[in-house]
């Protein structure tokens, strides 16, 4: 089935690890991911951090550069070019990776953080900081600022999950992307936005525990998305 977008005036692409697995992004906890390596209480918690900042930051690089030799596809460019025709086209993603950004998509949500953002929970200062290697590892005020990303035992930022739920209530088309959706609060997203009425597809490689929930499901790569509408 073709779907027609003119059909519809505010569209919310939800994303996930699927998204950025064919740019090659590492993945985290599957087959072959980042925590079969390393072990999370080490590198990717608060605890770590205030332990050894410098050692958290290192690994930190470590994913920055591995990030940074990905490439976005042909799935992300679409996304982007519909911006240019479509007034309102919100992104809300689970990816820390910023392969959104670099394709050229604007108005993206990100729900776990960015890879390429500091912050110091200090003082509040934050900072954009895009690159291999850290240009800023120490605010102003002498302490170190942490990677600007949802760690293990982290609470999510209740703004940005008001901000995607805000969104999500809006839409009328919701499109979900490489993404299982079953940790909460995102396993809830498909059934707020079909609750106010939007119409719901789920595109991914295969089948996921949410799939009853979709007006549509498809079959299919993150890159392929955009043979499957018209705009």
């Amino acid at each position: 089935m073709i779907i027609d977008l003119n059909h519809y005036n505010k569209i919310v692409f939800f994303t996930g690890a699927g998204m950025s697995a064919e740019s090659g992004v590492p993945t985290y906890r599957g087959s072959g991911g980042i925590w079969h390596k390393y072990n999370w209480k080490e590198y990717a918690c608060q605890v770590a951090f205030d332990k050894d900042p410098q050692q958290v930051l290192d690994f930190h690089e470590l994913r920055r550069k591995s990030v940074l030799e990905c490439e976005t596809h042909k799935g992300h460019h679409f996304i982007t070019e519909l911006q240019k025709i479509y007034n309102d086209v919100t992104i809300v993603t689970q990816n820390i990776d910023g392969m959104h950004q670099r394709a050229g998509t604007k108005n993206v949500i990100e729900l776990h953080g960015s890879l390429w953002r500091l912050r110091c929970d200090d003082c509040g200062f934050a900072i954009d900081d895009i690159g291999e290697s850290f240009t800023k590892k120490k605010c102003d005020c002498g302490k170190y600022l942490r990677p600007d990303i949802i760690w293990f035992e982290d609470m999510l930022n209740t703004k940005v999950i008001q901000q995607a739920s805000e969104r999500i209530q809006e839409c009328d088309l919701f499109i979900s992307i490489g993404t299982s959706g079953v940790v909460w609060p995102a396993a809830g997203f498909p059934q707020e936005a079909k609750s106010n009425g939007a119409y719901c597809i789920e595109m991914n490689t295969e089948s996921t525990e949410l799939s009853y929930l979709f007006d549509e499901v498809i079959i299919c790569r993150a890159s392929e998305i955009g043979k499957y509408f018209i705009d």
